[in-house]
């Protein structure tokens, strides 16, 4: 079942069920899709794929990780409890991330791979995981991984 098909199975779900605070989530992620897909159509793109949406979705929690902290250092500790629900919901959709290990061990075949030896290598070695792992990466701490790799 593709990521589209279970928001849409999900909201009905959270409809019937009244959990408003559910809905409210699903229905941006909706939007967030929608844009994605508006933004694809200049590429030839009617629907953007899994993977698009799972960049969408990580973006989505990187913006309300951001805003709940700072909602806590303001105070205002409602908010961020509201954003850390949104979270929850989010990061139900994407996929299982993959342990530091196997990250780690990624990193290194990719270096490998490439023939990378220093910083100025990053993106192709980035470029590796992303093509291996595709939406099960998460790009940032994958990142951070392989610049502690290459810097050693």
């Amino acid at each position: 079942m593709s990521l589209r098909a279970r928001f849409m199975d999900d909201l009905k779900a959270a409809m019937k069920a009244g959990d408003a605070g559910r809905v409210g989530t699903l229905r941006m992620i909706s939007a967030k899709i929608k844009d994605a897909d508006i933004a694809a159509r200049p590429r030839g793109v009617d629907k953007i794929d899994d993977d698009e949406v799972v960049a969408a979705l990580r973006g989505m929690i990187k913006s309300r990780v951001e805003s709940a902290t700072l909602y806590r250092q303001g105070g205002r500790a409602e908010l961020a409890e509201k954003e850390e629900a949104e979270i929850a919901t989010i990061r139900a959709y994407l996929p299982a991330e993959l342990d530091a290990a196997t990250l780690e061990a990624a990193a290194r075949e990719a270096i490998a791979g490439v023939g990378a030896t220093g910083m100025k290598d990053m993106g192709r070695v980035m470029a590796e995981l992303k093509t291996r792992f595709g939406a099960v990466l998460d790009a940032g701490r994958a990142s951070a991984v392989v610049k502690s790799l290459l810097a050693a």
